[in-house]
């Protein structure tokens, strides 16, 4: 059997599974496993075996439970409650200022935690009630918490990119800042539509009266609450970036010091931090299972030489330019959007399309990012898509599924044209990683 067949045989049988119920790790795993005791014997063990050793002695790998309890310690200590009251006063007099408020929040939220599902957590549960409350139409609203939260995973510090950069074998700090300028920029074409949107029709979200009551001194205070993110934010990355720490400790000094606000602020219970730690082991353990299978797969792939054999097709057989792959590549992850989630999407691709990519000639720093982008339009693209159905799970029962599927359709617009600048203009990406790590 040819290449090409093994490896259509193996992403058909994984698919499968997947569409079987199985866990991710265990069909991607057990795919894995299954190829190489075919294709090389009792050898084949060997490749499995290998992809763990290498997880284990991937040093950065210990960031992942650092940043997953960062996050979870400043959302369960409910921190995030300072913030959206700073948004509501200094950006309520404006038309849709509230709603642009929680496109800022949702950037400090992704700055201290790293995982969409958790902004979208806090924005459902903390900003959506009040817009409706203040009459904003809930139309536009749901579409705000669920385009918001689609910055975790690009803002620094991104879990997702964390992974991508173990399976990609690209530096993890590379990675965050070439997603920082992309990620304010998306989250400046929200603004900026959310504005234009409210300017033309002030109903959708209209201006607060009651915030001309609020003293001074308290717009002052709410102000150090809104700095408390960026503070926490700073207190990691500063050091990184001037190279005095590794990743490894800044990712200890950003969970240490979102532990210590915690406690000085009196928001850390003995249950909630029982509960951070209990999530964090079961996310980071989730984690590290996928990460193992991707690389069992990978190995395989490797062995078998499938990217040379699919590079061939594409590019000499077919005739496809690298660009017409690459968006064929894109348009794929919308496709899986549908069903799988963005952690899914990169391990069961990745071995095939980052060595592809890299083989096309082009920037795996700079695709990481578009990876980031293109999975979160899919999470949100009818009629599937994950976010859409997580919206619905945390949204109260006067906003249906028919008004989720209407309220992400400018916003993910907003997204493809984000995604087709950075295309274009890939320095967007590159130049702040190029900038810090060419100095």
């Amino acid at each position: 059997m040819s290449q090409e067949y093994i490896a259509i045989f193996m992403f058909a049988l994984m698919m499968l599974m997947l569409f079987t119920g199985q866990r991710v790790f265990g069909a991607i795993g057990a795919v894995a496993t299954i190829a190489a005791l075919a294709l090389w014997g009792t050898g084949g063990q060997d490749i499995t075996f290998s992809a763990a050793m290498k997880l284990m002695k991937w040093y950065p790998l210990l960031t992942l439970p650092m940043f997953i309890f960062m996050g979870y310690v400043l959302s369960e200590s409910r921190l995030a409650d300072d913030l959206y009251r700073m948004f509501h006063v200094w950006m309520g007099p404006v038309n849709g200022g509230l709603a642009i408020g929680t496109i800022g929040l949702m950037v400090l939220v992704s700055a201290m935690n790293g995982l969409s599902v958790a902004g979208m957590a806090i924005g459902a549960t903390i900003a959506l009630p009040e817009l409706l409350r203040r009459g904003y139409d809930k139309i536009m609203v749901t579409g705000v918490i669920q385009a918001g939260s689609s910055l975790g995973i690009l803002v620094p510090p991104s879990v997702v990119l964390v992974l991508y950069a173990m399976i990609a074998r690209q530096p993890v700090g590379q990675l965050w800042l070439a997603g920082i300028l992309p990620g304010l920029m998306m989250a400046g074409l929200f603004i900026l539509y959310i504005w234009i949107r409210c300017r033309i029709q002030p109903n959708l979200g209209p201006a607060m009266e009651d915030v001309h009551e609020v003293s001074r001194a308290e717009k002052i205070r709410l102000l150090g609450a809104g700095a408390l993110p960026l503070i926490i934010f700073a207190a990691m990355m500063v050091p990184f970036v001037n190279g005095w720490t590794s990743l490894v400790e800044s990712s200890a000094i950003g969970a240490l010091t979102a532990l210590i606000v915690s406690v000085v602020k009196r928001r850390m219970t003995w249950k909630i931090f029982e509960t951070c730690t209990k999530q964090t082991l079961a996310i980071s353990c989730m984690f590290m299972w996928i990460i193992l299978a991707a690389l069992g797969f990978g190995a395989v792939f490797d062995g078998l030489g499938a990217v040379k054999a699919i590079d061939n097709l594409f590019t000499e057989q077919l005739g496809l330019s690298p660009w017409m792959i690459l968006i064929l590549m894109q348009l794929s992850f919308i496709v899986m959007g549908t069903f799988l989630d963005d952690t899914a999407m990169l391990v069961i691709v990745a071995p095939l399309y980052v060595p592809l990519v890299g083989a096309l000639g082009f920037d795996l720093i700079w695709y990481g990012v578009l990876y980031t982008i293109t999975t979160q339009i899919a999470y949100m693209t009818p009629p599937f898509g994950y976010n859409l159905f997580l919206m619905r799970a945390m949204a109260p029962p006067e906003i249906g599924l028919k008004d989720i599927y209407r309220s992400i359709i400018p916003f993910v617009g907003v997204m493809v044209l984000a995604l087709i600048i950075i295309m274009v203009f890939p320095e967007i990406a590159l130049w702040l990683p190029g900038y810090i790590y060419g100095n």
